[in-house]
């Protein structure tokens, strides 16, 4: 395992003194939710799951970002789920930022700490449980999947940020990798759940123009972010949620690495009308 230091919620309330100012916004082509507005009031509490409260920040919506949510589940000692996904269409991406937990997929079990990461295929039956006497964070990316006649659905796997290939981006010196848990080239998956990487004043040097929607949960590090028209300043525990075709770019601020979980949609036709 790694021991990056992922930022992770930390709930509470903010005092009655502080200004309302934020840095919270939301647009027709973007949000950023700030990591201050991850209080305890804001959590959600979901079937079938013990001792655990969840930050909503991404969900499918009309007109906007479409194909998945994401939750940050905080799982208490003691607490977890026999019957964590109601959706048998649904698959799912675990990433561990804090604490440690057993994930039983089928007959096996699974000791995930920080950084730990599980991929969980539609229809799979898998549950949770944290055995230990501290409070475990995780990301809990979901989205349906799409079956294409003549080729496989993928197979459940369980990894670590460290023990993925971290891919360097073409003429960038090592200033921009990600870090990579599933081939790009398997028609398998149609999600990416990568970690992109950039060094201190690595930059993504042209506006991303492009059909996949985004979550970018910022794990570490700090950076201006251009989103639409807009250049917007991002730290860790900051979320950014973009729809498909926002233009997109990045400066890396320094002093240390920036990293950010990334989810896209991928390797999929586009539906031409409703389904």
């Amino acid at each position: 395992m790694t021991n990056a230091p992922y930022y992770r919620p930390k709930g509470g309330l903010p005092p009655q003194t502080q200004l309302l100012t934020d840095r919270a916004m939301f647009t027709e082509a973007y949000a950023v939710i700030p990591k201050g507005t991850m209080t305890d009031i804001v959590t959600s509490y979901l079937p079938f799951w013990e001792k655990t409260r969840a930050w909503v920040i991404a969900r499918p919506m009309s007109g906007f970002a479409e194909t998945f949510s994401q939750y940050i589940m905080e799982v208490a000692p003691g607490g977890g789920s026999t019957r964590p996904e109601p959706d048998a269409a649904a698959q799912g991406v675990l990433f561990v930022v804090g604490g440690r937990f057993t994930l039983r997929i089928g007959d096996e079990t699974h000791a995930l700490e920080t950084g730990g990461y599980a991929y969980l295929p539609a229809g799979c039956d898998w549950a949770l449980a944290n055995d230990t006497g501290a409070p475990a964070t995780f990301h809990w990316v979901r989205k349906r999947y799409q079956p294409v006649d003549g080729i496989d659905a993928p197979e459940p796997f369980v990894t670590t940020d460290s023990a993925a290939p971290k891919i360097e981006m073409p003429d960038t010196d090592g200033k921009w990798a990600t870090t990579r848990f599933v081939d790009p080239a398997d028609m398998r998956h149609d999600m990416h759940v990568n970690i992109v990487t950039l060094e201190p004043g690595g930059v993504i040097p042209f506006a991303e123009t492009h059909v996949m929607e985004h979550g970018l949960y910022v794990l570490e590090g700090k950076a201006v972010y251009r989103l639409n028209q807009d250049w917007v300043e991002v730290e860790a525990g900051d979320f950014m949620w973009l729809r498909a075709f926002c233009p997109q770019a990045c400066y890396a601020g320094g002093p240390g690495p920036f990293r950010y979980l990334l989810y896209k949609d991928v390797n999929r036709h586009m539906p031409l009308g409703r389904v």
